[in-house]
């Protein structure tokens, strides 16, 4: 029996993203799907759609500061509010569109931990050079991904189509047309994938 396909379109500058990116390979597994791992870039899809930033209305950024507080002991993940938030993630998001799986999937988890779990400052080439070494990879060839003109442009077409599909915010998961956003909306991913929906 074929595998469902989960495409996971997300940004390591939401901490909703690192959220669900900590829980959703299970999830797949449960019910015989597989996760597509999907960067894109979170500010150019909020402003093609109108969206704006928690933290630019703010009763909604006090309230995220609890909620994901909430999520981090619901889960049992670490998670804390990284000193440069928001960081520019544009690398990183270029060194996950030019690796093909399952090295996509572990640069989308260990990228989004480093900066909601540790705090680290992804925007620093070091700190992409140190993840990558951390996963045992060469350092200097992942960061050599950042400038390379096909992932460059992959970043750029992926934000497009997330877009077009109906995408307005982080992360945006889709079985076939079906949209689900947000952390919060694992447990109706799941229900739909069991046919439950």
């Amino acid at each position: 029996m074929a595998q469902t396909v989960i495409e996971f379109f997300y940004d390591s500058i939401s901490p909703y993203s690192y959220l669900a990116s900590t829980q959703v390979d299970a999830l797949a597994a449960r019910q015989n799907a597989v996760v597509w791992w999907r960067p894109y870039f979170l500010g150019k899809v909020m402003e093609a759609t109108g969206n704006r930033p928690p933290l630019t209305v703010p009763a909604k950024g006090k309230y995220m500061f609890k909620d994901l507080q909430l999520w981090s002991r619901y889960y049992g993940v670490p998670v804390q509010m990284p000193a440069n938030f928001p960081a520019s993630t544009v690398s990183a998001q270029r060194i996950g569109c030019a690796l093909a799986a399952p090295r996509a999937g572990d640069w989308a988890k260990a990228i989004s931990h480093a900066y909601w779990g540790l705090g680290r400052d992804i925007s620093q080439l070091d700190v992409l050079k140190a993840v990558a070494i951390q996963l045992g990879w060469e350092g200097d060839e992942i960061l050599a991904l950042a400038q390379d003109p096909t992932a460059k442009e992959q970043l750029k077409l992926n934000t497009e189509e997330a877009v077009q599909r109906g995408a307005f915010g982080a992360p945006a998961l889709f079985v076939g047309d079906t949209l689900f956003w947000g952390n919060d909306r694992l447990p109706l991913l799941e229900a739909f994938l069991a046919g439950k929906l």
